[in-house]
């Protein structure tokens, strides 16, 4: 199939899945006689697999790792646990962090009157 319906078929961007390809993420398993990318089932399962991946946050590096371990039926699934496990940690350090932009934020608004007078507090700690 080509890029447009196999992108299409993935739920991508057909720029995404020519990126994909380029870096040799899910590289097209051939390509025709007049030179376009060919893509199978097993590469439609690769795209969906990344695609699914990538919106865990998971980078291409690890996006490539899990690749891996996914064709690789001699795989443990504690590597595959330590990659979700490190990932899981920066969600939660993320959280942590947002959360705390939340509070201060949320106390700024709450303090400043929102009138015709010029001093606002949440101008003042930015500045």
């Amino acid at each position: 199939m080509n890029i447009s319906k196999a992108a299409n078929a993935a739920d991508l961007p057909v720029k995404t899945v020519r990126y994909y390809a380029d870096i040799d993420l899910v590289p097209a398993p051939s390509r025709s006689d007049a030179g376009y990318r060919s893509y199978d089932e097993a590469s439609i399962r690769k795209l969906v697999f990344v695609r699914r991946a990538r919106l865990f946050g998971f980078s291409i590096d690890e996006c490539r790792e899990l690749l891996g371990l996914y064709q690789d039926q001699d795989r443990t699934s504690a590597e595959v646990k330590r990659i979700a496990t490190k990932r899981l940690t920066e969600i939660k350090e993320k959280q942590l962090e947002l959360q705390s932009l939340h509070d201060e934020l949320q106390h700024l608004v709450g303090t400043c009157r929102g009138d015709h007078r010029p001093d606002c507090p949440i101008i003042d700690f930015l500045g």
